[in-house]
């Protein structure tokens, strides 16, 4: 298990799920998972933490601030925010996405993006993690989801949606063979 304080308001905690499992044997995927999940939060607030999802199944925590949580394969992380609503994706890089682009990149995205596999898992991240951040159904990648910069971190990102647009900071890294993007702040 990794904790890191990334800003005062702001921790990533990420769990190996390989690992984790080797020490939790009798648990089968989706209860590895949910345990996984409240193993990172017990470890994010020292104790017990009153977790819930609201009505579009975007998590919660009764002790306030803001959650997102994200697992791929071998890799499970949850982001805290104590100031605003934030997102977080975990990708294993693969190939898959090359055939599924056109499901959540509008035309300029995908000259962007050129074919290569990285950068497509990247931009599926970042719009994972807006929709996360956002939270609610109904909302098309293509049509209201937008990567505006993406040469370096922070990556320029914004939610347009009947009438509302919303921008952010997010931070990209690979870690492994795995893309992990999170929001840093609303601008």
């Amino acid at each position: 298990m990794e904790i890191r304080q990334i800003e005062p308001h702001l921790v990533l905690a990420l769990l190996d799920l390989k690992v984790f499992s080797s020490e939790h044997p009798e648990l089968l995927k989706r209860d590895l998972e949910k345990r996984g999940t409240e193993t990172l939060l017990k470890a994010l607030f020292k104790g017990e933490v009153g977790l819930y999802h609201d009505e579009h199944n975007k998590p919660h925590i009764k002790q306030g601030g803001h959650i997102s949580i994200s697992h791929s394969h071998d890799l499970m992380g949850i982001l805290y925010n104590g100031r605003e609503s934030t997102g977080l994706d975990i990708e294993l890089l693969r190939d898959k996405v090359l055939a599924i682009q056109h499901k959540f990149l509008n035309e300029h995205e995908k000259a962007w993006a050129a074919n290569d596999v990285e950068t497509l898992v990247s931009f599926w991240a970042i719009k994972e993690s807006l929709y996360k951040v956002f939270g609610k159904k109904g909302t098309d990648f293509r049509k209201h989801l937008f990567i505006e910069e993406y040469r370096q971190n922070p990556i320029l990102a914004s939610i347009r949606m009947n009438g509302l647009v919303k921008r952010y900071e997010l931070v990209k890294e690979k870690v492994k063979d795995y893309i992990l993007v999170y929001v840093s702040k609303e601008l």
